[in-house]
Parts: C-alpha cells; sequence; structure tokens
C-alpha cells in the first residue's frame, strides 16, 4: 500500500499545541481568553478560517506560526500504532502545511523520518496550499498512491481529485471512503 499523509492532527497529535498557540494569538489580539473546543472546531477546518471568524488580523500569522513551532517541538507525540502503519506500507509521502524544516525536525525527534519517501510543503516547494491538488497529483503520477490519511477536508478533496482512496482520521464530519480514530488493526484491514 502507498499512502499520502497529512502530518498535524494525522501523524502527530499536534491539536493540543495548535489550539496553545491560537490560544496566544487570540489573547493578544483580544486581550481575552478564547473558548479552546470552538476554536478546535474551527483550526480542524483550517487556521486561514479560524483567524477570520475570530476577527484576527493575519499580521498575527507570523506568531502563531512561530508559536505552534515552539509548542510542537515539546508537546506533540505520534499518534499510538502510526509507526506500524508507516511500516507496512511500500511508500509513505506527505503533503503539510507546516515547514518542511519543522516536519523533518518532529519526524527525526521520533525516528519516523526514515519511513518517507518525499515531503512536500507548499510554501517551501512552490506548490499551492490544499486544497489544491498539485501536489497531490505530482505524488500519485511519481508514487502511484492508493491511499490518503488526513484528519481535515482539505486534505481528503485533492486526494479524491487526484484518484486517491481516503481516509478520514478522528473527523466523522468530512467525506471519506473510510473512518478511523485509531491506528490499530482494524485500519490495515481496511487499507491493504
Amino acid at each position: 500500500m502507498n499512502i499520502l499523509w497529512d502530518l498535524d492532527g494525522t501523524i502527530f497529535d499536534t491539536y493540543p499545541a495548535i489550539v496553545n498557540s491560537f490560544a496566544a494569538v487570540h489573547e493578544a489580539a483580544h486581550g481575552k481568553p478564547v473558548d479552546r473546543e470552538e476554536a478546535l472546531r474551527w483550526l480542524k477546518k483550517n487556521s486561514k478560517l479560524a483567524f477570520a471568524h475570530y476577527g484576527i488580523s493575519d499580521d498575527f500569522r507570523p506568531m502563531f506560526a512561530e508559536l505552534d513551532h515552539k509548542e510542537a517541538e515539546v508537546s506533540c507525540f505520534p499518534f499510538d500504532g502510526v509507526k506500524d502503519v508507516l511500516a507496512a506500507a511500500n511508500v509513505n509521502v506527505i503533503v503539510t502545511h507546516r515547514k518542511k524544516a519543522s516536519t523533518i525536525e518532529l519526524l527525526t525527534k521520533f525516528g519516523l523520518i526514515d519511513y518517507f519517501d518525499e515531503i512536500i510543503s507548499p510554501e517551501d516547494d512552490g506548490f499551492p496550499r490544499k486544497p489544491d491538488a498539485g501536489a497531490y497529483k505530482y505524488l500519485h503520477e511519481k508514487y502511484n498512491l492508493d491511499w490518503a490519511v488526513g484528519d481535515r477536508s482539505l486534505d481528503l478533496i485533492p486526494a479524491r481529485e487526484a484518484g486517491m482512496k481516503t481516509v478520514a482520521f478522528q473527523n466523522p464530519d468530512i467525506e471519506a471512503d473510510v473512518y478511523f480514530d485509531s491506528y490499530d488493526h482494524t485500519f490495515y484491514q481496511k487499507v491493504r
């Protein structure tokens, strides 16, 4: 099986760090705390929508990126069982909005870097951001990918456009071929 992965919220449980970073930015922008559960719902759509919904200027995006990078370094861990899935796959590739250096840092820290054949960060590699299908089509053509795994609709829309089957991870509210909340034996049975 050949798999295209999203990183944040799919391989790594980064949402606690993302929410912490967003909460700090919200407080800096508005001088008051944010409802973290509601913020998470918006962040699971995408951070641009969350910024717009909460009326936070794009001027705060560099602060958000810097805080998120620092938080990820200390508080993000891979989901249980994901390493086994990576090891079982023939090909693993990533398309992430996270900067490539940060992605490589996280994967290296947890001994996962060697499982990946290619990592694409639109910001670093010249592809448009998801849900544009450019990076997905490029990787699908190069590696003959079977599945795309992501936690947001913007991870899976380009996969369908590129001709891959889709897995929604920990998000039953998006369109996908299959849904999983953990990487266990049932995951292997469905995606083989």
